[in-house]
Order: structure tokens, then C-alpha cells, then sequence
């Protein structure tokens, strides 16, 4: 009988669990067209910022964006959502989606078209999280 497992390292149970979800996905929409994104923003062989997402079934999801304090405020982190946007195209997806806490960057977000969806309020305690989208 199958037995409950908190895991101590994540890559392998990670792996194995998109696998299985990946093919039950497949099975019930067709094509599995799931592909990694990762856009690095390189000092010399540095990497000082990034985004890292996934496009899947006409979708770009963007998981993370961070720009290291000292490259912000000159508008590399609307340079890398343009390349992260024209990726997307070109992959055949046709929305974004993504979510930033209210200490981040939603504002950032709806400055380049991202429209609110939804979003939780007091999480984490005092914050709220946003939800937005983007049609490309």
C-alpha cells in the first residue's frame, strides 16, 4: 500500500511528479507542448537578474523576476518581460500570466498592459497577492 513521504530532497520527487502530470495533461488535451523559459541578465559571465517560466498550451507563465538592486530602475526589468513576451510569440502563446506581491511589483506589471484577475489579500500578513494577465 502506497505510504505519505515528506521528501528531503526535491529535484527527483519534482521530476517524477511533472512527468506523471505532464502525460496525464496530454492525455486529456493533447499535445504536450510544455516547455521551460529562463531570460538571464548578465553582467560580463555574472548573472545580476532574470526571469525564469514556462509556455504551455498557447500560455507564457512567468514564475520569477528578480533584478539585483543595483541594475534596477533603468529599465532592464521591462526589457526582460519584452523578451520574455517575444519568446512567448514565438513559442505560439498568445497571453501571460503571472503574480507579484504588493512589496514587488504589481504596478510594474500593469505599466507594460497586465491586467488584474484576482489576488489575496493579508498574504502574507499586511500584503496582498496579485494575479495578472496579458493578452500578446
Amino acid at each position: 500500500m502506497p505510504r505519505l513521504q515528506v521528501e528531503r530532497q526535491l529535484g527527483p520527487a519534482k521530476r517524477r511528479i511533472m512527468s506523471g502530470l505532464l502525460a496525464f495533461n496530454a492525455r486529456a488535451v493533447g499535445k504536450a507542448d510544455y516547455k521551460a523559459l529562463a531570460i538571464t541578465l548578465r553582467q560580463g559571465s555574472e548573472i545580476v537578474g532574470g526571469l525564469i517560466g514556462w509556455t504551455w498550451m498557447g500560455w507564457c507563465h512567468v514564475d520569477l523576476l528578480w533584478i539585483e538592486d543595483k541594475y534596477r530602475g533603468r529599465g532592464r526589468g521591462t526589457k526582460l518581460m519584452h523578451k520574455a513576451e517575444s519568446e512567448a510569440r514565438r513559442r505560439g502563446a498568445s497571453r501571460m500570466f503571472l503574480d507579484s506581491f504588493s512589496f514587488q511589483a504589481p504596478g510594474f506589471y500593469k505599466k507594460l498592459g497586465y491586467r488584474e484577475y484576482g489576488r489575496l489579500d493579508d498574504f502574507p500578513k499586511g500584503h496582498t497577492r496579485h494575479f495578472l494577465q496579458k493578452a500578446l
